[in-house]
């Protein structure tokens, strides 16, 4: 019929029923190789092409044949309502499935009430429509508008299942370097200790009893001086503000977040000489662990430390050598 548009779709995945699915229905075989969720499979069977067995449309129950070529394709989505803007943006993967970005601090992820201009999600979204792809903004992990590094984003709604998946099962192995006023009292070690909103303000997290349960790991990976470190950080758990709220619990708050601070290092000499190299929380995504959703290929992603870590890095050297001369 004229004026009708045609249903676009993703790129099919494909699959091929092994020896072990001769005679069982497709669902069983579907949710055995891929774990495919109940609403997933009800999209693709009501969309024309979604579902196939050797070329021809399939339905959830239809017995399978070792040798079989299984497709599933998902309709094309996109996100009306977030508005594209030109944004430059730093991408360290990208395929069919994922998109990996290095997100610079004092950018937040996703447009918020009063914030509809200037996030990720924003520039993204720009830059699928400049390819000519049709893809929705779905984003696996998240950043603190000041934390800057990797956040992973699913382009369809399958690739998204799976890694979110990974992200519950705490199967996304989260990196961080940080710099932190002091030392921990030891240079490796773990901080578990549950974090929850502070009742005066619920926007900040806090150690409380009654908090959900939160695990970090870190290791000193250098020192300048006795008073500020680099650390090396893994998540345990994914808590809002988790590094931020348990290096402060341990004497540690990190350089630069005034959200978090001790006094006794904002009155600092050190915190007055740095207070112009940076302007917000030395905390840097800098490394992402995960299998990869389609392939089951086990990725590793890494983003550089982005100028002014850098600056401050350097200038912390400068004042640990300051320091070794006295």
């Amino acid at each position: 019929m004229s004026g009708e548009q045609s249903t676009e779709y993703y790129t099919p995945l494909v699959f091929v029923a092994e020896a072990s699915d001769e005679g069982r229905n497709l669902r069983d075989v579907l949710r055995k190789r891929i774990g495919i969720s109940r609403r997933l499979m009800i999209r693709l069977k009501t969309s024309e092409e979604g579902l196939t067995v050797n070329g021809a449309k399939a339905m959830p129950y239809d017995k399978v044949s070792a040798g079989d070529v299984i497709e599933l394709r998902m309709e094309t989505e996109t996100s009306d309502d977030i508005m594209p803007q030109e944004m430059e943006l730093d991408i360290a993967y990208e395929d069919e499935h994922i998109l990996v970005i290095n997100k610079p601090a004092g950018v937040i992820v996703h447009p918020t009430t009063g914030r509809y201009l200037n996030t990720l999600a924003n520039g993204i979204v720009h830059y699928w429509q400049t390819r000519g792809e049709r893809v929705r903004f779905r984003p696996v992990n998240r950043l603190d508008e000041h934390t800057s590094g990797l956040i992973i984003v699913a382009k369809h709604k399958y690739a998204h299942m799976q890694l979110a998946a990974q992200m519950t099962e705490d199967k996304i192995d989260k990196r961080y370097r940080a710099y932190a006023y002091g030392h921990p009292s030891e240079a490796k070690g773990e901080i578990n200790k549950p974090i929850g909103r502070q009742d005066e303000d619920p926007h900040r997290r806090v150690v409380r009893e009654d908090g959900a349960p939160s695990l970090t790991f870190y290791e000193v990976a250098e020192t300048y001086g006795e008073e500020a470190c680099a650390l090396d950080i893994r998540l345990g758990t994914g808590r809002t503000h988790q590094i931020r709220v348990h290096m402060t619990s341990i004497g540690c708050p990190l350089i630069g977040d005034s959200y978090y601070s001790e006094e006794r290092w904002n009155a600092s000499p050190l915190a007055a000489r740095l207070s112009g190299v940076i302007d917000r929380q030395a905390l840097h995504a800098i490394s992402l662990g995960f299998d990869h959703p389609v392939t089951g290929e086990p990725m590793r992603i890494t983003a550089a430390l982005p100028d002014d870590l850098q600056r401050l890095e350097r200038e912390l050297r400068n004042i640990g050598e300051e320091h070794s001369r006295t």
